[in-house]
C-alpha cells in the first residue's frame, strides 16, 4: 500500500512539474540586468582597454624597492624590456590588489648557463607580504630540458603546486603566464574565512586549475596562513643565483 502511494505521489510531482513547465515562458529566465561594461579586448598580447599597464617597456613609475617602499625600483629598462637587478632585490607594484587577472612575459637570455634552480631564477609573488620573499609565488625558471623538483619548475606554485605541464619555451624565447589571483580573506578575529586560488596559463596551456593554496610560500616547511592581510602589491623577484639575469615585458593587470 505504502509503495502504491510513494508511486502515485511520485506520478503526481511529476505531472504538475510538466504543468509548470509548460505554462512557463522564455522571458522567465532572461536577465537584464546588471549590464557587463564593455571592454575592448588587446590584440596580440596587448592590454585590455580596463587594464592598470603595471610595465608598458617605457619606465618602472608604477613600481617600488619592495624592501623599501619610499625608493623607486632599481631595475634596467632598456629596448622596451625590463631586466632584473641582482644585487638591488626584488620590486613590487605602487599600488596593492585583492582579486585581478594578470598578463606577464618574461624570457632568460639564450646563452644561460647553471642548471636546476640556479638557471634564471625568479618569481611573480602574487601578493606581497613584506620585505624578503614574503608571499605567494608563481615560480619563474629556464625549465626547458632543465631538471628540478617539480614544484619548483616553471609554472608551479612554489613548493606547493606542481604544473599540469611543462610548455616552457627555449632560452631567448618569450614565455607567457596569465593569472586569475583570487585573494584569501580574513575573519575580523584574523582567522581564515576562505584561502587563495590561483588559476595560471603558460604559454596558452592551463598549468594550475583553480588550485586552494594552502598559505604563503615556504622555502623551509609547509605552508600556512599565519598572518591576516588586506590587498597587496605584487612583486617580482631578484633571486641572486649566478645564471645571466631574465627579462619582463607586457605586464598589465585586471581588477576583479
Amino acid at each position: 500500500m505504502k509503495r502504491k502511494f510513494l508511486f502515485t505521489m511520485l506520478l503526481a510531482g511529476g505531472f504538475c512539474a510538466a504543468q509548470a513547465q509548460e505554462k512557463a515562458k522564455p522571458e522567465d529566465t532572461e536577465v537584464y540586468t546588471p549590464v557587463p561594461p564593455e571592454v575592448k579586448p588587446g590584440k596580440c598580447g596587448a592590454a585590455p582597454s580596463d587594464a592598470v599597464i603595471l610595465f608598458d617597456g617605457k619606465n618602472l613609475e608604477q613600481w617600488v624597492m619592495a624592501d623599501d617602499r619610499s625608493k623607486p625600483a632599481e631595475w634596467t629598462v632598456g629596448s622596451g624590456i625590463l631586466t632584473v637587478n641582482k644585487h638591488v632585490g626584488n620590486i613590487e607594484t605602487k599600488k596593492s590588489f585583492t582579486n585581478y587577472q594578470l598578463h606577464i612575459e618574461w624570457r632568460v637570455p639564450s646563452d644561460i648557463t647553471g642548471s636546476g634552480q640556479a638557471r634564471g631564477n625568479s618569481g611573480v609573488f602574487l601578493a606581497s607580504l613584506g620585505k624578503g620573499d614574503a608571499g605567494y609565488e608563481l615560480q619563474v625558471l629556464d625549465s626547458y630540458k632543465n631538471k628540478t623538483y617539480t614544484n619548483g619548475q616553471a609554472g608551479s606554485i612554489y613548493k606547493q603546486f606542481v604544473p599540469l605541464a611543462n610548455p616552457t619555451l627555449a632560452p631567448g624565447e618569450w614565455n607567457v603566464y596569465d593569472v586569475i589571483w583570487t585573494a584569501p580573506v580574513f575573519a575580523a578575529d584574523g582567522s581564515l574565512t576562505s584561502p587563495a586560488r590561483v588559476t595560471v596559463l603558460f604559454n596558452g596551456v592551463l598549468v594550475q586549475n583553480n588550485v586552494e593554496v594552502k598559505g604563503p610560500t615556504q622555502y623551509i616547511g609547509a605552508p600556512a596562513y599565519r598572518q591576516a592581510h588586506g590587498a597587496c602589491p605584487i612583486k617580482l623577484q631578484a633571486h641572486g643565483d649566478k645564471s645571466e639575469p631574465l627579462s619582463f615585458r607586457n605586464i598589465w593587470v585586471r581588477e576583479l
